[in-house]
């Protein structure tokens, strides 16, 4: 499957040519600030939307939106977003060495390559793959954090045309693989990854981080509830002593 999208008559071949013939044509700083937006930026901006994702989740308990479970799946469901983003790009091994398909540069001439040393084959597109799966991943855990999130992936996608390391096919085959781990694999996910988070939780330090304020406000409650030793009965007796 080599030859895949070689033929210049080929209508990914034709929109490759489109899309990143406007590199060509944009100035030498613009395809700069494309080069590190579409290799580093887009992909980190989407754990970034995560991350903050993950603030407003922790702040729910003092809010009073939310309970500790709640919380709890919630966080669990954002930590889904790197675990689907490193499942994806393993899936895709395997089916980069069955198709084989070697970067268009490498077959066309004319392009203009703005990231230098991709040897590697093409489909399945490793970028779009990767920020997808943690897009959607994102989308199942909070759905305005998501569409963002989408949305910067379908651009990180693109930007790997533009670029002229990728086919549009790379990019689509890559949202496509990203979406279905990111969907099909989350209730396994979630099966494994609440129980998680929910034990971690009640580990001083870890539980305040992952969880905020219900964590705070958790282990306060079981300070109060559990008597100081200044309050148990004097001989160490309990309530059935005093009572007797």
């Amino acid at each position: 499957m080599a030859g895949l999208a070689e033929s210049g008559s080929n209508p990914d071949v034709g929109l490759l040519f489109e899309i990143n013939g406007l590199a060509e044509a944009a100035p030498t700083w613009f395809d700069r600030t494309m080069e590190y937006v579409g290799e580093y930026g887009l992909p980190l901006a989407i754990v970034v939307m995560g991350l903050w994702c993950l603030v407003r989740v922790r702040r729910l308990g003092r809010e009073g939106v939310a309970d500790r479970r709640s919380v709890v799946a919630s966080v669990a469901a954002i930590a889904w977003m790197p675990v689907a983003a490193m499942v994806a790009v393993i899936v895709n091994i395997p089916i980069r060495g069955f198709v084989e398909r070697p970067r268009p540069f490498l077959t066309h001439r004319g392009l203009e390559v703005l990231v230098e040393g991709k040897e590697d084959y093409s489909f399945v597109s490793d970028h779009a793959t990767l920020a997808m799966a943690m897009a959607v991943a994102l989308f199942l855990a909070h759905r305005k954090f998501g569409v963002v999130a989408i949305v910067l992936a379908v651009l990180a996608g693109l930007s790997r045309v533009y670029m002229g390391v990728h086919y549009p096919t790379d990019v689509a085959g890559g949202f496509a693989l990203g979406t279905a781990v990111a969907l099909l694999l989350s209730p396994v996910a979630m099966t494994v990854l609440t129980p998680l988070v929910g034990w971690l939780g009640r580990v001083p330090g870890i539980g305040r981080l992952l969880l905020g304020d219900v964590a705070r406000d958790e282990d306060r409650a079981e300070r109060t509830a559990t008597p100081s030793s200044g309050d148990r009965p004097a001989g160490g007796g309990d309530a059935r002593g005093l009572a007797a």
